[in-house]
Order: C-alpha cells, then sequence, then structure tokens
C-alpha cells in the first residue's frame, strides 16, 4: 500500500493529466470544487486516523448521499463535506443544517443494516475552504448532529 502523500500526488498527477487531454468537463464550477474539496478532506482525514471505508454512498430507498464513511477509532463516522472559497457570507458547515442532517439519517440508516446492531456511530462535518493560496484550510466538526 503506498503511503497517503504518494496517493495524493498520483491522484494530483492523473487529474493534471486528465486537465490536459481529455475533453473540457461540462459540470458546474461548483460541482468541481465541491469534488476537490471532498477528495482533499478525504486525505485530511487519514492524516488524522480516519479509516474510510465508502465515497459518495447512496440508498436505493432514500435520497441524498453521504460523502465520506470512516472508521475513527471504534466509531462509524458518516461525513459531509462542504466546500467554499470563503467564510463570508455564511460559513459551510452552516448549510448542514435539521432537514440536511435527517436526509443523511435515512441515507446512514440503510448502511448501518449491514452492520451489527451494536456499532456505534456518529455524524461529522468537514469544512473546507480555498483562500488566495489555493491551499485547503479544514474545520471538523466531530458529532455534529
Amino acid at each position: 500500500m503506498l503511503p497517503a502523500h504518494l496517493t495524493r500526488a498520483a491522484v494530483r498527477v492523473l487529474d493534471w493529466l486528465a486537465d490536459k487531454t481529455l475533453p473540457p468537463e461540462k459540470t458546474p464550477p461548483h460541482q468541481r470544487l465541491g469534488r476537490r474539496g471532498e477528495e482533499d478532506a478525504y486525505f485530511h482525514l487519514r492524516k488524522l486516523g480516519y479509516v474510510m471505508v465508502a465515497r459518495n454512498f447512496r440508498s436505493p430507498h432514500y435520497r441524498g448521499e453521504i460523502d465520506l464513511i470512516a472508521w475513527h477509532k471504534n466509531i462509524l463516522c458518516f461525513i459531509e463535506v462542504k466546500t467554499r472559497t470563503s467564510a463570508d457570507i455564511k460559513p459551510a458547515e452552516a448549510a448542514v443544517d435539521r432537514a440536511k442532517l435527517r436526509e443523511l439519517a435515512r441515507v446512514a440508516h440503510d448502511y448501518l443494516r449491514r452492520l451489527p446492531p451494536s456499532c456505534q456511530f456518529r455524524f461529522d462535518t468537514v469544512s473546507v475552504y480555498y483562500g488566495a493560496s489555493n491551499l485547503p484550510r479544514f474545520e471538523l466538526f466531530q458529532d455534529a448532529s
């Protein structure tokens, strides 16, 4: 298995090659920013000791998606990632309101059906901000429910 920094470098090189060789993406800029934030959050959380088990999990029964699912110590974490270029107007984590948490809880419940009933879990939120330096800044909110 590759160390995280090598994996991240490989992903960056592949992204760069895709930008140079593939036709332009028709995805809106805000979706590209969100995908980049999820990718950077993935590597950031791995550095913090999270063990990733799923990305972009969707339930066949409920609307919505869970960005990341990971084990942190002995707790299963359902992680919502919010990405912004600035926190000036509204912080990213404020977008995870009651309605969003209810939607995530339904999808998480569907995921939990596969695990033992005694499994401990929580909902985390990661805010990713890209400023002028274009380097990500992270804020992690554990047990955000």
